[in-house]
């Protein structure tokens, strides 16, 4: 791994990325998906581990917290990133001024969980969330540090640099967790974990970025750019706080232990499509970005995104849900049994909920923030009115309340919004996921079949839910190969993984 080197057009500049547009999304992705199944690979392990090392109460607790990290962490950044991503021309002065100013945002958001600690720990009457929230704080100081290099490398695609400091920054955090875990730290291991990926990302950003702030110009200068985060900004504040409300709301209304049932729940379903999201935006914004002069190519590829990452989601989620007891067993062992409708449920979001989070590429991409910020407005209130109707009936029933609403009415009415405008129509997006979403249906009804026969008793749960797992590849290979459309993508798929093998080799 080196750092780019030090000259200032390198960093700005993008037309030298357009000629090979295509092979470098190809390449970014393919490293992209790599990294991700180490990472979430490692992170379920991880999981496994500490879940049967610390107490849902230890999960519950830190997820408490973890709702208002996850704003402070959005405001922190104020969609500077990616803005300086979007942006066709950039200077060195423009990010010099979004430097400093995310900078300043993250000590903000770190002087502001100091009288937020008293008041979490009111709220949900536990005395210990005031020294989780006041230790939490540093992360946002180290964080915006580095905000505009991360968003520097991205704009320059740079993407196998971006995944090694995502991974080295996962991979220590992970262990540190662990032994802090092992060596009787309860709660805090987690807290240690999330500083140090701070910390990792912060660092990784400087070393391996060449480019070095100047002193900040006028805000002024940077107006555009500022209107294009906020209103970026705006929507996922709305979006964030909606999505975290049914934490906030089982926690306040039914403890720590509900919470940390359905925390950890959420982590099995959703923090994998969280992990992909990430990076695959990382790739997407500057690939379509470059192309939103070109409809028709734009289209294409934002489309060709959609289908393979739903041949990767929906049928992982088809067997989340024919077999949730099992994962859940697997995984955490039998004093987490009351997780599995939970999972079950979630995994019915998790069918549709990965190409929900394309959705805003395209909002982004063709410089439609404030219409995104609107939309956002609207999916936000209907998902709140599907969390207070679920809450009454625990945990189980938020995630069925606002599962089955997401897939009838929010996911419906999210495609009209973001396909009125622009190339990518609202028929194109559910096509797109047609052969997706029919291997799924199979996988779910064979696997509910084979579930019945008296033969898979006789057999250790891992060794079940392994053959239940290959035949879920099986069956969905099976109907992918039956359709044209599908059989182009798996071709892409192999490409990918050529340009991989043949980078890994090079290296």
């Amino acid at each position: 791994m080196t750092a780019l080197k030090p000259d200032p057009e390198r960093f700005f500049t993008t037309d030298h990325l357009v000629d090979d547009l295509s092979g470098r999304s190809v390449r970014g992705g393919a490293v992209t998906i790599f990294a991700q199944v180490v990472k979430i690979v490692a992170q379920f392990g991880v999981t496994i581990v500490l879940a049967r090392i610390l107490a849902p109460e230890a999960f519950g607790l830190v997820a408490m917290v973890a709702v208002v990290l996850t704003f402070l962490e959005t405001f922190k950044d104020l969609g500077l990133s990616a803005a300086t991503v979007q942006r066709a021309t950039i200077t060195h002065q423009e990010v010099s001024t979004l430097f400093w100013v995310n900078v300043g945002l993250g000590f903000v958001a770190a002087l502001l969980m100091v009288p937020l600690a008293p008041f979490l720990a009111w709220f949900y009457g536990e005395p210990k969330l005031v020294n989780i929230t006041l230790v939490l704080g540093i992360g946002f100081a180290l964080s915006g540090l580095s905000t505009q290099h991360l968003a520097l490398l991205r704009r320059q695609m740079r993407f196998s640099l971006l995944a090694s400091i995502q991974m080295g920054a996962e991979i220590l955090g992970m262990l540190s967790a662990v032994v802090a875990a092992y060596l009787g730290a309860d709660f805090w291991s987690l807290i240690l974990q999330r500083l140090v990926w701070s910390g990792v990302m912060a660092l990784g950003g400087w070393v391996f970025c060449g480019w070095r702030p100047g002193l900040p110009g006028r805000l002024g200068h940077v107006r555009e750019l500022l209107g294009f985060g906020g209103h970026v900004t705006g929507s996922n504040l709305v979006s964030l706080f909606v999505r975290n409300m049914d934490q906030v709301l089982i926690g306040w209304y039914w403890g720590a232990t509900p919470l940390g049932l359905y925390d950890r729940a959420y982590k099995i379903l959703l923090l994998p499509i969280n992990n992909l999201n990430a990076p695959l935006f990382s790739v997407a914004m500057p690939a379509l970005s470059r192309l939103a002069d070109q409809p028709e190519r734009y289209r294409r590829t934002y489309l060709g995104m959609v289908e393979k990452l739903s041949m990767v989601t929906m049928p992982c989620a088809a067997l989340l849900i024919a077999a949730p007891d099992l994962v859940v067993r697997l995984l955490f062992g039998s004093q987490w049994v009351a997780a599995t409708p939970i999972v079950a449920w979630l995994g019915v979001a998790a069918l549709y909920q990965p190409v929900t989070y394309t959705c805003s590429w395209l909002f982004m991409t063709q410089n439609r923030t404030a219409e995104m910020f609107r939309w956002g407005m609207v999916s936000s209130a209907l998902s709140a009115l599907s969390i207070v109707i679920g809450l009454p009936f625990g945990a189980v029933g938020v995630a069925a309340s606002w599962a089955v609403s997401g897939i009838l009415i929010r996911q419906p009415a999210l495609f009209w919004a973001v396909g009125r405008n622009g190339p990518v129509r609202p028929f194109d997006m559910v096509r797109a996921m047609i052969p997706s979403a029919g291997a799924s249906a199979f996988v779910v009804a064979i696997i509910t079949g084979l579930r019945m026969s008296p033969l898979l008793n006789t057999v250790p749960l891992g060794g079940t839910l392994v053959a239940l797992g290959l035949c879920t590849v099986f069956v969905t290979l099976v109907c992918f190969a039956g359709l044209p459309q599908s059989r182009r993508a798996l071709g892409d798929f192999r490409q990918m993984m050529g340009a991989l093998m043949h980078r890994n080799a090079n290296a």
